[in-house]
Formats: C-alpha cells, sequence, structure tokens
C-alpha cells in the first residue's frame, strides 16, 4: 500500500512541469538546505570544543589543532576522490548514499568518544572522509534549472547558518555537561530525523525539464574522456578561480574552526549564542546578492557578475578589517562584515558559479565535477594554512594570525578573479570577431 501511495506521489510530482511547479521547486530548494544543515551537525561540533586537557601531540601540535588538520584531510582526500565519482554518479541511489556516509560519519564520532586521544585523531579523519561526497550529491538535486540561483542560494545558506547553529547546539552540551569527548556525537543525533525527511523530499523532486535544459544545458554524468576535453578547452580561468578559491577556502575554515579562540581574544568567549548572532545576518547578507542572480538571464552576464560578487567579497574582508584596526568598527560588526565578504566570495563556487559556467559554453556535463575540482583544491589549502600556524607560528595569538592572513587573503582573492574575469571578456571578445567574421 505505502509503495503504491510512494509511486502516485512521485508520478504526480514529476508530472508537475514550467512554472506550475515553483512551489515545488522551492520546497526542493528547503529539503536541500536541511540535508545538507543535518550533515553539519556531525561535522562541525567538533569545533566547539577545545581539548586542553589533552596534552601536545607529535610535532608540537595542539589536539584540536590535530583533530581539525585530520579532519580536514579526511574531507579533502574525498573532494579528490569525488572529483571522479560526483562527475559519473548519475541520478540514481543518491538518498541511500548520502544515509549511509553520514550514519559512517557518526559512528566514527561514536568511537571517538571511545578511544584514547591518539586513536580519536584516526576516527575524526573517517569521521570526515564519508562528509566530503555530501555537497556533490545534494547538489546534483538541484542544478541545471532555470531557478538554480535561489535554490543553490539556499543550499548555500545551510553551509553559513548551520555552521553557528550547530556550534551553539555544541556549546550548550558542553554546559549541560556534557564531555568534550560525547559532546560531537550526541549533537548530531536530533538532526538525524531532519535528514531522513529532507531525503525522501529530494527523491520526489522532478528532473529538470525540456524548458531548464534548453536554457541552462542538460546535465549528465561527466566521464574521463568529457573530463579531459573539458579541462583542455578551459583549464585557465579553471586554475585562475580555483587558485582564488583555495585562499577563500582556507580563510572561510581558519574563522569556521576556530571561531571560538577568536571571540575569546576579542573578549567575548563563553558564549554560545555569540556564534548564531554573527552567521545569520551574513548568511542574509551574502546570499540575497546570490538570489538575485537568477534576474540575469544571460549566462556569460551573470558569469561575469559572480566575479563581479566575489571581488566584492575579498574587498569586504581587506577593508573591513583595515576597519576594525583602526577603530571604526566594533569586533561583533567586524565579525559580520569579514564573515560577509567571504561568504559572498565563497558561495558561488559551491554552487551557481560552475552551474552558469557550463549552461554558458553550452556542453552537456555537470557542475559537481567542477565544484569537487575547487574543494579538492580548496581543503588542501586549508590543511596548508593549519599546519603553518602550528608548526612556524605556535606561540602567536589566533587573532592577530587571522588579521595578517586577511589582508593577503583580500589581495589575492581580487587579483586571480580579476584575471579570470578579463579571460572571459576576451574570449567572449574572440568569439564574437570570429562569428562577425
Amino acid at each position: 500500500m505505502m509503495k503504491k501511495a510512494d509511486t502516485m506521489a512521485r508520478e504526480t510530482l514529476e508530472s508537475e512541469r514550467g512554472p506550475a511547479s515553483l512551489p515545488l521547486l522551492l520546497l526542493g530548494g528547503l529539503a536541500a538546505f536541511s540535508a545538507y544543515f543535518a550533515m553539519y551537525a556531525f561535522r562541525k561540533p567538533l569545533t566547539v570544543a577545545t581539548y586542553e586537557d589533552v596534552g601536545l601531540m607529535p610535532f608540537g601540535l595542539d589536539y584540536k589543532s590535530a583533530l581539525v588538520i585530520m579532519q580536514v584531510l579526511g574531507y579533502a582526500l574525498s573532494k579528490l576522490i569525488g572529483i571522479r565519482v560526483i562527475a559519473a554518479f548519475g541520478r540514481t541511489g543518491r538518498a541511500m548514499a548520502i544515509a549511509t556516509l553520514i550514519g559512517i560519519s557518526w559512528l566514527a564520532l561514536v568511537a571517538f568518544a571511545l578511544v584514547p586521544p591518539w586513536l580519536g585523531l584516526v576516527c575524526v579523519f573517517f569521521n570526515g572522509f564519508p562528509l566530503g561526497m555530501i555537497w556533490g550529491l545534494v547538489f546534483s538535486y538541484v542544478e541545471g534549472r532555470r531557478l538554480s540561483e535561489p535554490l543553490g542560494a539556499m543550499l548555500c545558506a545551510s553551509f553559513i547558518v548551520s555552521s553557528g547553529l550547530v556550534k551553539s547546539a555544541g556549546s550548550l552540551m558542553l554546559h549541560a555537561g556534557v564531555s568534550e569527548q560525547w559532546m560531537p556525537a550526541l549533537t548530531g543525533i536530533p538532526f538525524m530525523p531532519v535528514l531522513l525527511l529532507s531525503l525522501w523530499f529530494l527523491e520526489r523532486l522532478p528532473p529538470p525539464s525540456p524548458e531548464d535544459e534548453a536554457e541552462r544545458t542538460r546535465r549528465e554524468p561527466m566521464h574521463r574522456p568529457a573530463r579531459a576535453a573539458f579541462l583542455r578547452d578551459h583549464g585557465l580561468p579553471v586554475a585562475l578561480l580555483v587558485t582564488g578559491y583555495v585562499v577563500l577556502t582556507a580563510m572561510r575554515d581558519f574563522r569556521d574552526n576556530f571561531m571560538p579562540e577568536i571571540w575569546a581574544a576579542l573578549g567575548q568567549g563563553g558564549s554560545a549564542a555569540v556564534f548564531s548572532q554573527t552567521e545569520t545576518p551574513v548568511a542574509v547578507i551574502a546570499l540575497v546578492g546570490l538570489a538575485a542572480l537568477m534576474l540575469v538571464k544571460n549566462n556569460l552576464r551573470a558569469l561575469l557578475a559572480m566575479h563581479a560578487l566575489i571581488i566584492l567579497g575579498g574587498l569586504m574582508l581587506g577593508l573591513g578589517t583595515l576597519a576594525f584596526e583602526a577603530g571604526w568598527l566594533a569586533p561583533m560588526p567586524w565579525m559580520i562584515l569579514t564573515g560577509a565578504g567571504l561568504y559572498l566570495a565563497y558561495t558561488p563556487f559551491n554552487a551557481m558559479l560552475f552551474d552558469r559556467m557550463i549552461a554558458a559554453f553550452g556542453k552537456a556535463g555537470n557542475a559537481g565535477f567542477l565544484i569537487y575540482i575547487a574543494d579538492a583544491s580548496g581543503y588542501a589549502g586549508s590543511v596548508a594554512l593549519l599546519i603553518w600556524r602550528s608548526l612556524f607560528a605556535p606561540g602567536r595569538n589566533w587573532l592577530p594570525v587571522f588579521i595578517d592572513c586577511a589582508y593577503l587573503a583580500a589581495v589575492l582573492i581580487v587579483g586571480f578573479t580579476l584575471s579570470s574575469a578579463i579571460y572571459f571578456l576576451r574570449s567572449n571578445r574572440h568569439a564574437e570577431t570570429h562569428d562577425h567574421a
């Protein structure tokens, strides 16, 4: 009986196409938001604790830095493997894959609570490893549609808002007496029903319509020959953008993973609410601008508009930090401004930028391939920054390190993104000249 009702529901949803399916698609965006939000509850609570009672690890690393490095290493390796896996995954089995991967990640957190600290490092690696695949699987439900901008913005909102909220949830557990070892695993449990309900709905979301495919290009798995051909034709702009994204990811992870230490240095440590107080306005500022890109119908213009948003984000990061050091901004608005700048620049890479790039080039494929090239490279940068700070600047406070890195990141982000924009402008002019000839 349930199977029959399930089949009827799927057929009804798949029959709704065009303008009539707008509410359904927006609910799909909410389901994508909720699924990725739930994933964060299995990844980010680990960073709330300080683990100060645990001694130094090899190479003089403090235990929390070692944990973060191991988790990000697992996550980065998963992204590297995902360049091939996500590009060729297709539509079948996505929900089961997401649920299984997150389940494995949670079991690793349970093991983390049960084993000695040095084995906990191994557990955290296997906590991060399965989670690296989740973004590409969830994004595949919403890419390639005329409404991909607002749907992608809703999905991107998940990793901005959820980071602060799940940290607040983990912090509340610590205040309630839960140990630092058990807090990460226990924080994830209330989010399991949200995950399963979200996956149930995503599986019933209709595929892109013929109108979507006509405007945004048909999306299909990309096997090795297609991936090689794409990089051969468009490798330079991808390399420029990915290099800027490496810097962005390192800064975004630095701010995200060590926000408790930064707030403590700013004199506002110990508050569970401070995480969500900064990240909610950050999400609103970053995503209103991104969602507005759906108004730009021309794919090349939209692609260039995203370059402009990334450059604006880099300027907000650098100039906001300069204003803070000059005494023109208090800590809270500075953290909001730098967060908004980072996410305004960071979020296009995770959804709309590569989706529009595929559409602008007019070749069948999927954005997951490019997203995972960027992510694999980006998290390598994040690991490099963490190792540099731990090995070569171990005595420095987190706050001045963040400030110094913010200035350097702003210059690099603006420079690489501007170079990519110039490439696309020149390529378009060359194509127009060739067509007229």
